[in-house]
């Protein structure tokens, strides 16, 4: 009882953790998608195991169908897409990712089809056709040998492409937990259907230790991603999801203390990410560079960059990548190496689109025409 209530816990806090994930903007950005897929799909095992220990299946059969989803062949490919998906775009668009659903796929249409014929009844597989079904069978198997051990050590390999220290050692301690969970069902699984040994003992420990991945999970997303500095921050925070989860309860008037409304300061992880990329990497030479693209760079939602640079520097986005731009001008024309470029190249060379924009911006920030400045500076 205390066990399945266990498990029950877990199943229920990878639902809603996912919910959470997809939901809120903190959250939102084509990554942490990919992390929202993989708790449901370990939700969805560990609720199958439940079903099976409660023998759930005699009494419900259709629920077989439920069962025949192979959940557990998705747990490699979303820890995968999770992490492509947060390191650089050349890298992330050689991936093609549709092949990486195929064992899924395919283990699921063999399962339900057999199902079919064994639970619904809806036709019957002919006794001389069992061995092509076997043969179907093994190929499952093989797709198991395959996807499970191997997508995870390639994902090992992909992890040195992350810049951030900080964030590549908590996505290599997620990605060996999820690997270790995996690998050791998968010998189990094998020597219990060779060699015919009980192996509930064995599953009843994994499907514990998924719960912790769950929980952990869980306490490296709040603590992680900085949803919040203090208790009545993250209350603030659950508040705001559970209006977007459940949209038909009363609303109440927006009681939110001041001092919560002006907590993101200077020292905000993602600003600090995002002052970095602008003096590390010179993101904002990119003339295409828009707020969707740092977004995805942090980790995050286009409203949560803004909210984050109107917040912190007073000024809007573009003004604020702007500023990077004019600054990269000014020093261009201060360094030798430049004097014979037109100023018209040093803006479109920092990152500006135009003539116009160039000039407007520099006007904005300095006060001067970039030709006055020039003038000045000598």
């Amino acid at each position: 009882m205390i066990y399945t209530t266990l498990l029950n816990i877990a199943i229920f806090q990878g639902i809603v953790l996912g919910l959470v994930i997809l939901r809120s903007s903190l959250f939102n950005s084509q990554s942490n998608k990919y992390l929202a897929y993989l708790l449901f799909a370990l939700s969805f095992v560990l609720l199958n195991y439940v079903f099976e220990i409660e023998d759930t299946f005699t009494a419900y059969p259709f629920l077989h169908f439920f069962d025949d989803i192979e959940w557990v062949f998705l747990l490699p490919v979303f820890i995968f897409l999770f992490i492509i998906n947060r390191i650089d775009d050349t890298v992330k668009n050689r991936q093609k990712h549709y092949l990486y659903y195929i064992p899924f796929a395919y283990s699921s249409i063999v399962s339900i089809t057999y199902d079919l014929s064994n639970v619904a009844g809806i036709f019957k597989i002919p006794d001389s056709n069992i061995f092509i079904v076997n043969i179907f069978r093994l190929i499952q198997l093989l797709f198991a040998f395959i996807i499970i051990p191997f997508l995870p050590l390639y994902s090992y390999f992909m992890i040195r492409h992350l810049k951030d220290s900080q964030e590549k050692k908590w996505v290599i301690t997620l990605l060996t937990l999820i690997y270790l969970l995996l690998l050791v069902w998968l010998i189990t699984y094998m020597t219990g259907l060779f060699f015919g040994l009980d192996i509930s003992s064995t599953m009843s420990v994994l499907a514990l230790c998924a719960t912790f991945v769950m929980h952990w999970t869980a306490y490296i997303g709040i603590y992680k991603y900085k949803l919040a500095k203090n208790k009545e921050a993250i209350s603030h925070f659950l508040n705001n999801d559970s209006a977007v989860l459940y949209p038909n309860l009363p609303m109440a008037e927006d009681s939110t203390p001041q001092e919560y409304k002006e907590s993101i300061t200077a020292d905000n992880l993602y600003f600090q990410k995002l002052e970095l990329l602008c003096k590390d990497e010179h993101i904002y030479t990119d003339s295409t560079l828009n707020r969707e693209k740092v977004a995805e760079k942090l980790g995050i939602s286009a409203g949560y960059v803004s909210q984050i640079v109107n917040t912190i520097t007073g000024d809007n986005f573009a003004h604020y990548i702007n500023q990077y731009r004019v600054e990269a001008v000014k020093e261009m024309i201060s360094d030798p190496e430049y004097e014979n470029y037109t100023l018209l190249t040093m803006g479109l060379e920092s990152g500006f689109t135009s003539k116009t924009t160039f000039y407007k911006a520099f006007k904005k920030v300095t006060g001067q025409t970039p030709n006055e400045y020039k003038n000045t500076s000598k």
